[in-house]
């Protein structure tokens, strides 16, 4: 696994070695950053669902201010930590550890917000639309923010939902990427 593209390009990062997690595969990740634009001018991303952190290291990469990495699993958060660390810009990343419901509330109270949010939880326990829900409920996401949801081939999203549009839908063999946008801010 390794950094695809932007200033840490080329970087190798180290997996979590646990049966708990399953890494976007290079090949994903960078078609999903080819899908979204290849580079962006700042902003915040938020990855609920870490593993690796690879993901917001990726966003980092290419040109997001910060990235805020969450993950419940200890030797994910120690991972995270580590490949942070690889990159040299600590100041740019949030580690928490904790789970997605209880993080949320917490950024939440922080007054946090996001303009890129990365879902892709354990297929097992996708809870995708009840997760976009509480981004809006909390005010989390910035106008015109994007949603991008990783899931498997058995999972079927709507079109719209709430306040959200569907951009796009991309099929990799047994995984799909779900783009949304927040239309005409959160409502609040």
């Amino acid at each position: 696994m390794r950094v695809i593209s932007g200033k840490f390009g080329g970087l190798r990062l180290e997996s979590v070695k646990s049966d708990k997690t399953r890494p976007t595969t290079d090949k994903v990740k960078e078609s999903l950053f080819s899908m979204l634009g290849q580079y962006f001018d700042g902003g915040n991303f938020l990855d609920l669902f870490a593993g690796s952190g690879a993901v917001g290291i990726e966003a980092v990469s290419r040109g997001f201010d910060a990235a805020t990495l969450v993950d419940r699993q200890f030797q994910a958060i120690k991972t995270i930590k580590d490949n942070v660390a690889k990159v040299n810009a600590a100041n740019q990343f949030t580690v928490i550890k904790g789970s997605a419901e209880k993080v949320l509330l917490k950024l939440a109270a922080d007054q946090a917000k996001f303009d890129m949010v990365f879902l892709d939880p354990p297929y097992k326990q996708q809870k995708m639309m009840e997760t976009m829900a509480q981004l809006l409920e909390l005010n989390l996401l910035n106008d015109d923010a994007i949603v991008v949801c990783e899931t498997d081939n058995t999972v079927s999203l709507p079109a719209e939902l709430n306040s959200y549009q569907q951009l796009k839908h991309k099929e990799y063999g047994l995984t799909v990427v779900w783009v949304y946008r927040l239309e005409g801010g959160n409502g609040k």
